[in-house]
């Protein structure tokens, strides 16, 4: 039975033959029994060679198919075999999929990202380093707009610099601090801040434009990249609050009388510790995965090292790392109060403040920082708000830090232990810590004795942001990462296996 079409010339390719279709109606269920089935569909090597489809197509283009072809007959249900078929197909496309998923991020991240890390982290310690040079010029308020498209361009006209120091002379520090200044010394410090805003920006797009790459490109793993992203909101968050801390010193009430037009010493702390916490993401993620590749590549003794680090005897050790890292972070904010309230300009000696080591009460806890009248803020205003107490609070954590960094020396060198315990390495970066707080410690005394010159007032926050560096080293030496502990597990199994699988068979001789 056949359907002729009225085109002559389509009658070929579209005559429909349904014993085809339908076998199991024209044909006898023993022939259908005997008859030897297709390959599947995702086997052939091409649709057209599909049972189904080959009930639609004219005689003589399948006897010519058959000729050249050496494929094996139809099955006996076509459609039968197509609903196994695309069972089979979906099974086989779901496990590939699942594995191209699974694999989608690399196990380990890429070194070419480690050493991009550790130059980022390089240029946000150089940004924090100007940022300072920044205060202590008093370069900061100097331009009082936040553009981040037009301001990353300076002043090219000698137009726009009446206008942007016409702009400078309504803010509160020019009437108050530098009204005799002329438009020369207004380049100085504006440039300054120019420079430091631009550096800013430098930092942003050099990091979102890589991150993108590694992340695309699956250069690093996926625990990385979200540490990644991570950081870059972490870099916005910053330039906000880099504006935010600068507009708290362009407020109007600070032309009230026994006001000081300077920026407020909370948001000061924050972008600093926020400039610090970005610098340690960057710096921390950078050597661990250095760290991670220089143990990989003999997983044994990579095991053997972080077993080492993993025993009893190093538990309190590891602790106490952690700990002085927090103390560490802790006293260079404390720092920022000093220098936001301008407390290193008072009681310029050391270990004295006054007549003794302490200064009077009445100092310490003035009811002139109380802003209730049953002065039940009395304490955290002046801890945080007097300059006084402010210095006090900062001389007594850098002494518990230089205290407990000592202390955590000698327990590394005295405790049997410990001593016995503790690898090469982590000894070379206790040393190390040793002598960053020693220098430390020379650069915060010669700054207060010589009342805050600028060089050293900003070698001694560089050196705020080196030993807490070198606190994080040691503990990239003592703390053992759990992940990379993994991976070397699965590392050393996999070499078992192959070396079991590629050594010959134990052949025993019998005895003749």
């Amino acid at each position: 039975m056949t359907s002729i079409l009225p085109s002559s010339a389509v009658r070929a390719p579209l005559t429909f033959r349904p014993e085809k279709l339908f076998q199991h109606v024209f044909l006898c269920k023993r022939c259908i029994q005997h008859q030897p089935r297709a390959p599947p569909i995702w086997k052939s090597k091409s649709k057209q060679n599909t049972p189904f489809l080959s009930a639609f197509r004219s005689p003589g283009a399948s006897a010519s198919r058959a000729q050249s072809s050496a494929a094996p007959p139809s099955p006996s249900s076509p459609l039968a075999a197509l609903g196994r078929n695309f069972a089979e197909s979906s099974k086989t496309a779901g496990q590939v999929s699942y594995a191209a998923k699974a694999s989608s991020f690399p196990q380990t991240s890429s070194k070419a990202a480690a050493y991009w890390l550790l130059a980022s982290a390089a240029s946000v310690f150089g940004i924090v380093i100007f940022g300072g040079l920044t205060r202590l010029t008093e370069s900061g308020l100097s331009i009082t707009e936040w553009r981040p498209v037009t301001g990353s361009f300076p002043p090219r006209s000698q137009e726009h610099w009446e206008a942007e120091f016409a702009r400078y002379k309504l803010s509160p520090e020019f009437k108050m601090l530098n009204s005799r200044m002329n438009l020369e010394e207004f380049k100085q410090i504006y440039w300054m801040e120019w420079i430091h805003r631009l550096w800013g920006r430098v930092v942003g797009i050099t990091f979102l434009l890589p991150t993108a790459y590694f992340i695309v490109r699956r250069r690093v793993s996926k625990p990385m990249a979200m540490r990644l992203l991570g950081i870059c909101g972490l870099i916005g968050f910053q330039g906000f609050i880099g504006w935010w801390m600068v507009k708290s010193g362009l407020k109007d009430d600070l032309f009230e009388q026994g006001k000081h037009p300077r920026v407020s010493q909370y948001r000061l702390a924050a972008h600093l510790g926020t400039a610090f916490i970005a610098y340690l993401c960057m710096f921390w993620n950078g050597i661990r995965i250095l760290q991670t590749h220089a143990l990989l590549k003999d997983p044994a003794q990579g095991l053997k090292l972080l077993g080492t680090l993993q025993k009893p005897e190093l538990k309190r050790f590891r602790r106490l790392v952690a700990a002085l890292s927090v103390l560490v972070f802790i006293t260079a904010m404390s720092g920022a109060l000093v220098a936001g309230l301008d407390a290193g300009l008072i009681y310029n000696d050391f270990p004295w403040m006054g007549q003794g080591i302490l200064p009077p009460k009445r100092e310490i806890l003035d009811p002139f920082y109380s802003h209730t009248p049953d002065q039940s803020d009395l304490y955290w205003r002046n801890a945080l708000e007097n300059p006084v107490l402010v210095q006090l609070d900062h001389r007594i954590l850098a002494t518990t830090t230089f205290t407990a960094i000592m202390a955590l020396w000698a327990y590394s060198r005295f405790s049997p232990a410990v001593r016995a315990t503790l690898p090469k390495k982590g000894k070379v970066g206790m040393l190390g810590v040793v002598h960053l707080a020693s220098m430390q410690v020379v650069l915060g005394i010669t700054t207060l004795w010589y009342l805050v010159p600028t060089a050293l007032a900003s070698a001694h926050q560089a050196g705020a942001l080196a030993l807490l560096t070198g606190v994080f080293l040691l503990g990239s030496r003592v703390w053992v990462p759990q992940r990379t502990f993994k991976l070397l597990q699965h590392a050393s199994k996999q070499a078992f296996a192959k070396s079991a699988k590629s050594s010959p068979p134990h052949v025993k001789l019998s005895p003749h």
